[in-house]
């Protein structure tokens, strides 16, 4: 085994992991990558599509280019990085944490740190998470899978196809199907409303004129070796009208029904798990439950739009770094989730400085108002346009006109959408 050392070890190599690594070695410490695939960028490699960077570079990038903005910073830096190396535990000793890992170059390492950053992103939701019946024959897919085998591999996965579940992914997916000359026969959603971003319902199926069955569901899949048709039914109030099944020929079907932090590693480490998000429970620096393991990005909640993931991955850079310094919040206040309101990011707020709130609807509405409250007494509200579940809200919060004198550390902010 080899013993090896650094102040921050930085687990995932996306987005969130480059941001974060880039914003500890600012502050003046050391830190090392560690990602499992064979190159830094993440899932951003085989986004070839645009639409990334509209916010943190103020310009339209592909994923790639996106990605190459942040891998060029790092690896032109001091920051030890390791890829195809997959991280196997993290444990506490009495001078810290340790990280071990291992790849095969160097076999097993032992990387003694003061701090963790948790950037492991997430992963597709399967065929398994679904229980779809029918028989299990070929040709079928998670959108991402579809994605990295057209853009990356050079393969195309069918010719007639079917997606379920409108998430963004699967959405791009049903677009890039079409420009590989392949016909995409519809988008199947269980909801009554997209689950993917308004921009993403227009260019990618409005535009190619692909249907959207809204209030429908996959009921059953056919074929023996190959995919040859699926079964699509009506839901009437939440219950599927079977009377009204019909059936769509097809060699494919493509999953895009949800992200799930990938948290494995997290739970082995004794941190806890938010059942709400899916992703770590972290305080207002973003760090979990267990001291010096902090986490960001889509390990601890899915975003939407990586502008948001690097933001809030080098906000938690910067809460690193105060922490190795022994800086600790004099007070915290805990947030909840009020009505209509999913989850709210992180769970808790410091008043004592400007903060950053991430949340998510569960209604669809104009003109909505985002109400926030310690203890039943007002404290902000800010206008929204539009909500909806598939789109993130953020929130920046001031410390500024906030009167401390309201907050004790058995407070509790709520924050609501009216």
């Amino acid at each position: 085994m080899k013993n090896r050392a650094c102040d921050v070890v930085v687990v995932g190599g996306g987005a969130a992991g480059m941001a974060a690594s880039l914003a500890v070695l600012e502050q003046g410490y050391s830190s090392a990558i560690v990602e499992r695939e064979e190159r830094l960028g993440g899932i951003l490699l085989q986004c070839i599509h645009n639409g990334f960077g509209l916010t943190e570079f103020n310009e339209e990038l592909t994923g790639p280019e996106y990605a190459e903005s942040f891998f060029t910073s790092v690896l032109k830096s001091d920051i030890q990085v390791y890829v195809d190396t997959t991280v196997t535990a993290i444990e506490r000793s009495r001078e810290g944490l340790e990280v071990f890992f291992v790849n095969t170059r160097d076999g097993i390492i032992r990387m003694s740190c003061r701090a963790v950053v948790l950037a492991m992103g997430c992963r597709e939701r399967n065929r398994g998470n679904l229980r779809i019946p029918g028989t299990r024959p070929a040709g079928v897919y998670t959108a991402g899978l579809a994605q990295r085998l057209i853009n990356m591999e050079g393969y195309i996965p069918g010719k007639e196809a079917v997606i379920i579940g409108s998430g963004d992914i699967g959405l791009i997916m049903a677009r890039r199907m079409v420009w590989s000359g392949c016909r995409v026969h519809g988008v199947v959603e269980i909801l009554p409303y997209p689950s993917g971003l308004t921009r993403n319902i227009v260019q990618c199926l409005k535009d190619f004129d692909i249907p959207l069955y809204l209030r429908h569901i996959i009921s059953r899949i056919h074929g023996k070796h190959r995919v040859e048709g699926v079964d699509v039914t009506p839901l009437v109030n939440g219950i599927p009208d079977e009377e009204n099944t019909f059936f769509i020929p097809c060699d494919t079907l493509l999953l895009s029904a949800g992200l799930i932090p990938e948290n494995e590693l997290s739970k082995e480490a004794g941190v806890v798990i938010n059942p709400q998000t899916g992703g770590p429970l972290v305080d207002s620096t973003m760090m979990t439950s267990v001291e010096g393991v902090f986490a960001a990005g889509n390990v601890l909640h899915v975003h939407d739009i990586v502008d948001y993931v690097t933001e809030e991955a080098r906000r938690t850079g910067g809460y690193v770094a105060e922490y190795l310094t022994g800086f600790k919040p004099s007070l915290q206040v805990k947030v909840k989730a009020g009505s209509n309101v999913r989850y709210v990011n992180p769970a808790m707020f410091n008043p004592e400085r400007p903060d950053r709130l991430y949340l998510r609807s569960l209604i669809v509405k104009n003109k909505a108002v985002v109400d926030i409250s310690v203890d039943g007494t007002p404290l902000q509200q800010i206008k929204q346009r539009h909500v909806q579940p598939s789109e993130m809200i953020s929130i920046s919060l001031s410390a500024a006109g906030i009167d401390p004198s309201i907050f004790t550390p058995d407070s509790a902010m709520e924050v609501s959408i009216l």
